[in-house]
């Protein structure tokens, strides 16, 4: 599929206005003498000022504010451009301590200074990313669940206790709404370009970096005299470690040569605005650098814009591909890779793009139990410095699947002949889920599966020996029969000649050891239904409320035993009462033909006839 280009801004008019315009408008200059003092100490009221409200005193003129604040991040800039590293560190180091990040700040100062396009774009993802960790840290000082969008941090009345709420307002200014610059979500979404944010003093937003890195050096300041004043201490949360790494490692290491094909792919696929190729080849030089954290934020942020350019075409919404209004959302990963539109219409694209690509995005970015690595990112939950060369390997082997096939056909077909490319598109068409739920169960499955295996090897505990001699046989008999009636049910939804099933002819004499057959029919029941699950297309309201029922039923059983059994109660007898109810609600449940594998039968049936 090949993407016309005519794109040169992805900035709707108003939101290019606001970003690279009207920081502009006030000439006069400011006197930075009135910002900061000659010891680093911001002078809040100054920048508080120049933050206005409307008329009815009710919401914030974010136009006028910005209008005004326009001279103040001149006058910051200008100024943190005339220190040298050391006279930084020695003015502003300290201040900088509560983000648990201090060491970012001298390597923004670097890229206010670089000539390279996308150093500012990416100092403020991260410059966003770590105060928003920090802020969430103050919040937990006075309240107990910290907010997950930064616009409900800044809002919240925990933070303006500490800092104040007009403080809070510069803030929103910023970063906190869609009505003001929204310069962390316009730059994590990928709608402004290098050029739109170019590098030294010509550029605004660079201007508005240098601004960012002055405030949170002011509210750490603000926050010191809280804790002194409060006697409190900061805590940091740890950062989240990105685990099951061993899942996420589909593609092979990402090599020089595939590196180099990438080089020339990504100059000529359309899946790529050529505006936004700066940031392509800045995400190539960090991973090179082995600055993987880089690499990833780009590329996230550029799948993303391409992702978003490939939904406006398949779904004919060109306007939905421009950053939205304050009154309306923008359009993010979450809509994009979406089974519907807002209107109710099915979603093209993930029909475009086939559904091993839709898991991989899905696993790398949605999914709970995956690693979320842009939500991860964007909230400053991983530590940056060691941020793991493989997811940045697996995202760099999918790009380049993805951008093959945005190119013409003949430079498609020569790519693919070379061995690792052919390698990971392969790859990439057979891809599965590792972090659906489905998948998350089928592994559980089979770990139950191993574990039940090896009861019987297992020595009882004195108490539950004791339990088995005492007990009578009557409910165990009781339990066989429903065991047996159960699994000739089941049976009849196993593959031919499936063995799964030998040896249990008949139920152990004892309470006690019935339970490890009993859990491998519940864990059978469950994996039968799992088998069928993409088969059956849905149940009404009422019948899938009662297949709820039924499953928390089984749920609850198990939990049950789990506290029955532990060392803390020792009821063992009481477990056979346990067990019959719940072989009796799975019968009575399956007389009604109601499960899935009955379901997924008839519906088999049907397709038949």
């Amino acid at each position: 599929m090949l993407i016309e280009d005519p794109i040169t801004t992805c900035l709707s008019p108003s939101v290019y206005d606001m970003i690279c315009n009207l920081g502009f408008e006030v000439r006069e200059r400011c006197d930075i003498n009135s910002i900061v003092s000659q010891r680093g100490e911001v002078c809040w009221q100054t920048i508080t000022a120049c933050v206005i409200y409307t008329q009815s005193a009710q919401s914030l003129d974010y136009q006028g504010s910005v209008r005004l604040l326009g001279p103040v991040c001149e006058a910051v800039h200008s100024h943190l451009l005339s220190l040298t590293k050391g006279q930084f560190e020695i003015r502003y180091t300290p201040w900088l301590q509560w983000t648990a990040f201090p060491e970012l700040f001298p390597e923004i100062l670097d890229a206010l200074e670089s000539p390279q396009c996308p150093a500012i774009p990416l100092s403020l993802m991260k410059l966003t990313a770590c105060l928003e960790r920090a802020l969430g840290d103050v919040f937990l000082l006075n309240g107990k669940d910290c907010p997950f969008l930064l616009r409900d941090l800044l809002a919240s009345e925990e933070l303006a206790v500490v800092f104040g709420r007009s403080v809070m307002d510069v803030l929103k200014v910023f970063v906190g709404s869609p009505c003001g610059l929204n310069l962390r979500n316009v730059l994590w979404h990928g709608f402004a370009s290098p050029h739109e944010i170019p590098p030294k003093s010509c550029g605004v937003c660079t201007r508005y970096c240098s601004a960012m890195v002055l405030l949170t050096a002011g509210l750490g300041q603000l926050l010191k005299s809280y804790l002194q004043r409060t006697e409190r201490v900061l805590a940091h949360r740890p950062f989240v470690a990105l685990t099951d790494l061993e899942d996420l490692a589909v593609f092979p290491e990402v090599t020089s040569e595939v590196l180099s094909v990438l080089e020339e792919v990504m100059r000529k696929s359309t899946f790529i605005s050529k505006v936004m190729l700066p940031y392509w080849e800045a995400a190539l030089v960090a991973f090179r650098s082995h600055r993987f954290a880089d690499c990833a934020m780009l590329l996230l942020t550029q799948l993303e814009t391409g992702l978003r350019r490939v939904f406006a075409t398949v779904n004919r919404c060109p306007k939905r591909l421009l950053t939205a209004e304050s009154t309306a959302l923008y359009t993010t990963f979450d809509e994009i890779l979406a089974k519907h539109l807002n209107d109710g219409e099915i979603n093209q694209l993930p029909l475009f793009l086939g559904e091993p690509a839709m898991e991989f995005l899905w696993d790398f970015l949605n999914h709970q139990e995956g690693p979320r690595i842009r939500d991860r990112l964007s909230h400053g939950e991983v530590n940056l410095p060691e941020f793991p060369k493989e997811v940045a390997n697996q995202l760099l082997a999918f790009s380049i699947v993805l951008l093959l096939r945005f190119i013409a056909e003949d430079l498609s077909a020569a790519c693919k002949e070379k061995a690792a490319i052919k390698s990971l598109v392969g790859l990439a068409e057979g891809y599965r889920a590792h972090f659906h739920p489905v998948s998350q169960l089928k592994k559980q499955v089979l770990s139950c599966e191993k574990s039940i295996r090896v009861w019987p090897l297992l020595p009882l505990p004195e108490e539950a020996e004791e339990a088995a001699r005492v007990e009578g046989t009557s409910e165990t008999q009781a339990c066989e029969a429903l065991f047996t009636e159960i699994l000739r049910e089941l049976l009849c939804h196993l593959p031919e000649g499936d063995g799964v099933v030998s040896g249990w002819d008949r139920l152990p004499d004892e309470s006690i050891k019935l339970l490890s057959p009993v859990l491998y029919l519940i864990l059978l029941l469950i994996a039968l239904e799992l088998v069928n699950i993409h088969v059956v297309h849905g149940k009404n309201t009422y019948e899938y409320q009662q297949y709820l029922k039924f499953l928390k039923s089984i749920l609850r059983y198990t939990e049950n035993l789990v506290v029955y059994t532990s060392q803390q109660k020792n009821k063992w007898n009481e477990t056979i009462d346990l067990t019959r109810t719940a072989l009796l609600k799975i019968w009575t449940f399956s007389e009604k033909k109601q499960m899935l594998i009955h379901l997924a039968k008839k519906s088999t049936s049907k397709g038949v006839l």
